[in-house]
């Protein structure tokens, strides 16, 4: 098994990190209390390819393969997570159903402004009362002639408030379940479609999040991804990538927490020298150094297998839910580390705690990756 990245995928990597270094790092505290993200940033990320990693050339991506894309995401994750969400919905979630599940005419349309990233992607499945029960969909999607009329509502809508266009997912026949529902591409300007208000949340403030509701939405019936019916399908093929996007950014958000915590260590002086020199420090670093480099090697390995055509749910479930944990558990000891400046807003790791919790809910929980992963032991 090879264990070096190649000098295509360390140039892409370096690129992202120099990216981030520049831009996302100098201003970070200042965006988080703002909870937005300069324009000029997604333009610049526009410009640079990072909008069309894993779109086909074709279409004016880059035509990345997943682990090369991956190592991107973790670098950025270190200067803004909640940008690294955006990213990663927008390359992953809402290209790939499109790419995958889309007419010619829609992926011709669509892909090429995605790529740009003069349209951004959000993905629509959450419901308020489905979540982890994803199949379990409110929203109704009606067939009348050469359209749809779309209903409902949906929740927890990554980049809700400036996306061009939408993924979204409706019941077509409520009586079959997660047999009954289909997948529509959905334009931003789309009468009918309604954004909510922005979300206030714990961490992530860069990314915009909120519920879009839908009331007669009419969508154009070559805008169906895939079969109708069969949107539940669509769903979960790209799962894999989705979770082991949110991998990447948890195992960036655990190094930048890690970075931080290791410099404070080496600066802060109690009892006439440098705290690192104490074990119990040492010891905390050693433990925080060894977890994210594990999470790094299963993330890397599900985004492997991915770039391979593999099947791997089992290994993107493990990656995801090992990473999120690992990023909430070195967070916490940054802040331990910092001691009371660690609680202050002052200092990132503050930050870093709050962005990590997010990643052992979405993209499924830490509850939900823990099923597949047994279901698959058991089977």
């Amino acid at each position: 098994m090879e264990f070096e990245l190649s000098e295509d995928q360390k140039l892409i990597k370096d690129a992202a990190r120099q990216f981030t270094e520049k831009r996302l790092i100098p201003g970070r505290t200042e965006r988080d209390e703002k909870e937005e993200l300069e324009p000029e940033i997604y333009k610049e990320l526009g410009e640079l390819g990072y909008f069309g990693m894993i779109i086909p050339e074709e279409y004016g991506g880059m035509g990345l393969d997943a682990l090369t894309y991956i190592t991107a995401l973790e670098e950025i994750a270190r200067g803004d997570a909640g940008l690294t969400i955006c990213l990663s919905v927008h390359n992953s979630l809402a290209s790939e159903p499109i790419r995958l599940y889309g007419k010619q005419s829609i992926r011709e349309k669509y892909l090429p402004k995605m790529a740009s990233g003069e349209w951004i992607g959000a993905y629509c499945l959450s419901e308020p009362e489905a979540g982890s029960d994803a199949a379990n969909l409110k929203a109704t999607a009606i067939k009348k002639g050469d359209h749809y009329l779309l209903n409902g509502t949906k929740s927890f809508v990554t980049s809700g408030g400036f996306a061009g266009i939408y993924v979204i997912f409706c019941a077509t026949d409520r009586d079959k379940g997660s047999h009954g529902i289909s997948a529509f591409a959905v334009e931003r300007d789309t009468p009918g479609l309604i954004l909510g208000a922005k979300e206030k949340k714990l961490g992530i403030n860069t990314s915009d999040t909120r519920q879009i509701i839908l009331e007669d939405c009419k969508v154009p019936a070559e805008n169906l991804l895939g079969e109708e019916n069969h949107g539940f399908g669509v769903a979960l093929s790209v799962l894999n990538y989705g979770r082991t996007g949110v991998g990447a950014q948890a195992v960036g958000i655990a190094q930048a927490a890690f970075e931080e915590a290791t410099s404070y260590s080496k600066e802060r002086k109690q009892f006439g020298q440098p705290i690192c020199n104490f074990q119990a420090i040492q010891f905390k670093l050693a433990d925080m150094a060894t977890r994210i480099n594990a999470a790094r090697l299963l993330v890397y390995r599900a985004a492997w297998l991915i770039s391979k055509g593999e099947e791997c749910r089992f290994e993107a479930a493990m990656a995801k839910l090992y990473a999120s944990e690992t990023a909430n558990w070195v967070a916490n000891q940054a802040v331990q580390i910092l001691g009371g400046y660690g609680y202050m807003k002052e200092y990132p790791v503050e930050r870093f705690f709050r962005d990590a919790r997010v990643t052992e809910i979405y993209e499924g929980t830490s509850e939900v990756q823990r099923m597949v992963i047994s279901r698959s032991i058991l089977k």
